[in-house]
């Protein structure tokens, strides 16, 4: 089982260029988490989550007016919410290898890159798939077996 079988390998990017609003305007968007961050040549500069984008909001307990608040995501660099030089897979990495780099590491995402190309992302999401069908068929070829199959 490779990465290249149960990654998302449709990614929405930001440039490094970016802006904290753009991050969260992308992740409210297109409802994705994790969006991966490309220098100017293409290669990957670093991931930026949701968490990230909520983290550097200002507080709204805070004496700060609206467009005070909106000044912060406008003004601040993505590169100062990002995770630089992130953990990364290829497609031909095995999903052994990489469960254990998103259980082992804590985190929600992998950017899957070749010849320094981001060509797709592996999720916890997407690890779950693979979990999901390898209990369904296990259970079902167990009860099979038995001669009694639950849905």
């Amino acid at each position: 089982m490779l990465v290249r079988e149960y990654m998302t390998p449709t990614v929405f990017t930001l440039n490094e260029q970016a802006r904290l609003l753009d991050a969260a305007l992308m992740i409210r968007r297109t409802g994705k988490r994790h969006i991966p961050v490309l220098r100017d040549d293409g290669r990957l500069a670093g991931i930026v989550t949701d968490r990230d984008v909520a983290r550097m909001a200002p507080s709204i307990l805070g004496r700060i007016t609206p467009d005070q608040y909106n000044a912060v995501y406008e003004s601040t660099p993505i590169t100062m919410a990002m995770t630089g030089d992130p953990v990364t897979v290829t497609p031909e990495t095995s999903m052994q290898v990489a469960v254990s780099l998103l259980y082992a590491r804590k985190i929600g995402a992998l950017p899957v890159v070749e010849q320094d190309r981001v060509v797709g992302i592996l999720t916890v999401t997407d690890a779950l798939g693979l979990l999901d069908s390898l209990l369904s068929g296990s259970s079902q070829a167990a009860a099979v077996g038995e001669g009694t199959v639950n849905p």
